[in-house]
């Protein structure tokens, strides 16, 4: 029987279980560059099936948070190698989350005090943390055509520079509220050119960036990651079960090393949208599909022995748990995490979680 402990081909690797490490920003790289705490980090989880790393800034108008780390400089390509090579070292994979918040950002945040960039100039409710604390956020700068086109280079820059750094593969980051699902939802995107409108209009710049890092990596080793229901950073779409209906099939055009989906904002049903069933998705996925929010071991191994998924990205246990396949493969108890310590600050709460025995 196929379960979380089975091994699992994705694009030309093959993984040793489907128990993956989800994205999850930690900012522990206070200059944007990777280091050697986050190196002993993410080496704890390498018996991972796949580690995924945290949302990785693509450019410097990318960032919307203080302490993460980038992926467009030569200070942190070097930084992310010395990671992927300890990974490496001992079996592990992991792939590179490519990231661009939009409009989730702030003029403390961007090159110059600029203002932060989105397909419209809709101001977000609620703030942004930046160095001196949390600000509200402001009414975004809409992008002009060229200022797309250089966000999609933005987007290549980054895969070439994760290719240099040694990551299995990326993933783009479609998700969360951030730019690309900023596209995608008509709640933030309410251009009159061919990035807005229709679902088709709204789903090109995703589908743009996917050809352009595809191009650099090759199809089977790009992932999405997409959130169809999730509110955060004040998202909605008017019908997202159409919109993401659309989205999926549209993937399907490529050989995407897995789809990756959130389930999280399905517990607040309508806040984003009118709330539809996720599993429906699957059935028009025709590659490998991953799905993550608040799973445990069981129903991690229920859901993909029903054939709802082929992997689960777990979060909170990874954080509090370094050895989770083992602690999972043992039935031992899991780690309590500590959210006061999820973001900043130094090891407490990020390295020093014990493993069995």
């Amino acid at each position: 029987m196929t379960d979380l402990f089975s091994s699992i081909n994705v694009g030309p690797h093959t993984l040793s279980n489907r128990i993956f490490m989800a994205p999850m920003t930690r900012n522990r790289a206070p200059d944007t560059i990777p280091n050697e705490l986050m190196k002993t980090y993410y080496t704890q989880r390498a018996s991972a099936g796949l580690i995924i790393s945290e949302g990785s800034q693509i450019s410097l108008q990318a960032i919307g948070y203080p302490g993460t780390p980038g992926i467009h400089t030569a200070e942190q390509v070097t930084g992310w190698k010395t990671i992927t090579d300890a990974i490496h070292a001992q079996g592990g994979h992991i792939f590179c989350q490519l990231w661009h918040v939009g409009r989730s950002s702030h003029p403390d945040l961007q090159p110059n005090n600029e203002l932060p960039v989105a397909p419209s100039a809709i101001k977000p409710e609620g703030g942004a943390m930046t160095l001196e604390g949390p600000k509200p956020f402001v009414t975004p700068r809409a992008l002009t055509i060229e200022d797309i086109q250089q966000t999609i280079k933005d987007f290549i820059h980054a895969a070439e520079c994760a290719l240099e750094a040694g990551f299995d593969g990326v993933e783009i980051h479609a998700a969360n509220g951030y730019l690309i699902d900023q596209f995608l939802r008509d709640g933030t995107n309410q251009r009159d050119d061919n990035y807005g409108g229709s679902v088709e209009n709204r789903s090109r710049f995703l589908l743009d960036v996917v050809d352009a890092v595809s191009n650099v990596w090759g199809e089977n080793r790009t992932a999405v990651r997409i959130s169809p229901l999730q509110p955060f950073n004040d998202m909605k779409d008017s019908s997202p079960e159409t919109l993401f209906t659309h989205v999926v099939k549209a993937l399907n055009q490529y050989n995407l090393a897995y789809l990756h989906v959130t389930e999280m904002g399905a517990e607040a049903p309508g806040v984003a949208g009118p709330a539809f069933d996720l599993t429906k998705l699957r059935p028009l996925f025709d590659g490998i599909y991953v799905t993550n929010a608040g799973y445990d071991k069981q129903r991690g191994n229920k859901t993909i022995a029903n054939n709802s998924c082929d992997a689960v990205a777990f979060g909170v246990p990874f954080i509090a748990n370094p050895d989770l396949v083992a602690r999972y493969e043992s039935n031992a108890d899991l780690n309590e995490a500590e959210p006061a310590t999820f973001y900043g600050g130094d090891s407490a709460g990020y390295t020093d979680y014990p493993n069995l025995g």
